[in-house]
């Protein structure tokens, strides 16, 4: 049943300005009935817009003012839109009345509405939003401050996207399960991106559609999609990627090889000793090392899960660090970024004689190894490197269990 409703207009006006020869430009809508209040009130929406050559109806006088002149109303056109002298303040009237055109509409629309009516056309008009324009407006919101490796994923993600749909919307409103089902297909066998050929690996298909599932998921919630579409549909199979370590015999090989940058060998064996990422390593500062009592303790945010982490270290760990600095400044103060540090790390594997391939994400690796290894529990070892899921550190259970296999200790 539609309540009836006594109809308001919506009118533009001028209010002439005290100090200057000037007029602004305001919507005026009457009556506005408010609840709780008997009588129809007048509002004034200011459209920051003024002019100064208005021309005024002497044929057709309003009331009279305070000083006891008489008050002109403004001469309008067959379209009631208020008419100037000048092109620049006829085009600001122009606007003016687009906007109370819109108002009307707005207030038309919405009494003829009941309250279902209303959210199905809202839903009708979310429909016909762009799905595309959503994800990168997303990506910015929630990954401002996320780790460079996360803000490069979400980017890539978006550029596929839009190579899936060849530079077009993709609406809301064409959004089902099949074209999910279409798209991670097309994932499986998506191009690589930059200068690299042929397509991307599975592990990579798998991320990028975890990513474009939690874009989905997120339009659920704000409004956007009626289901939770990405709770329908499974994801890409993750294929367990060889996890490359250094056994504790070739980490103390490596440490006793010279390096080209004493910095980089101080950092990767800190990581050997504290399963730390490159990032949170690039970013800790003195201040995020605190003694408590005869030991030593980190206590930073990680860079990745921007969990906050308070992580004991071993006093050779601690020695990797150099002499104490001032609070604010870098413990390993001009590490290298990810892009360059891997090339000086395979020269200084070469030269310890070690053929396996590690790069400096492999340290860490080595840390989680050496930790089961030596019978540390699987959740405490999941607890240090700040992994989120207990499944995630099973992996290195699997390298060391295989390894034991191997040397015929388990049965």
């Amino acid at each position: 049943m539609k309540t009836p409703m006594k109809r308001t207009v919506f009118k533009v006006i001028l209010r002439k300005s005290e100090y200057k020869e000037q007029w602004s430009l305001l919507i005026e809508s009457f009556p506005v009935f408010e609840p709780g209040k008997d009588k129809p009130l007048r509002k004034h929406e200011p459209l920051g817009r003024y002019i100064t050559t208005p021309i005024f109806d002497k044929n057709s006088s309003g009331r009279t003012l305070p000083d006891g002149k008489a008050y002109y109303r403004p001469k309008r056109d067959a379209n009631g839109i208020i008419m100037c002298r000048s092109q620049k303040d006829q085009e600001a009237c122009i606007f003016a009345d687009k906007v109370r055109d819109l108002r009307q509409h707005e207030y038309d629309n919405q009494s003829l509405y009941t309250d279902s009516e209303a959210e199905q056309a809202a839903q009708n008009e979310r429909s016909k939003c762009d799905f595309i324009k959503y994800f990168d407006e997303l990506k910015d919101k929630r990954h401002k401050n996320s780790s460079k490796s996360i803000q490069v994923n979400w980017k890539r993600e978006l550029a596929l996207m839009k190579l899936y749909t060849g530079g077009k919307p993709l609406l809301f409103g064409n959004i089902d399960v099949n074209l999910i089902e279409d798209y991670k297909d097309y994932l499986i066998n998506a191009p690589q991106g930059g200068s690299k050929t042929g397509t991307i690996s599975a592990n990579t298909a798998s991320t990028y559609f975890s990513i474009f599932k939690a874009g989905l998921h997120q339009a659920f919630i704000d409004g956007y999609l009626t289901i939770d579409l990405a709770a329908k549909v499974k994801n890409i199979y993750y294929e367990e990627s060889q996890r490359e370590y250094l056994t504790l015999e070739e980490l103390n090989q490596l440490a006793a090889t010279p390096c080209d940058s004493e910095i980089l060998k101080r950092a990767a064996l800190f990581s050997a000793l504290t399963g730390l990422r490159h990032s949170d390593i690039k970013q800790l500062k003195w201040r995020d090392i605190v003694k408590d009592k005869e030991h030593y303790q980190l206590h930073f945010t990680q860079q990745k899960t921007k969990g906050v982490e308070y992580m004991p270290i071993s006093d050779q760990a601690f020695s990797l660090c150099g002499e104490r600095d001032d609070a604010d400044r870098l413990v390993f103060e001009g590490l290298q970024d990810p892009s360059w540090i891997n090339r000086p790390v395979k020269r200084w594997i070469e030269a310890s004689g070690i053929t396996k391939h590690i790069t400096f994400h492999c340290f860490r690796h080595t840390y989680a190894t050496l930790q089961l290894t030596n019978g540390t529990d699987i959740y405490t070892v999941s607890k240090m490197l700040g992994h989120k899921k207990v499944t995630t550190t099973q992996i290195y259970a699997k390298i060391v269990d295989e390894k034991k296999r191997e040397s015929g200790k388990c049965h």
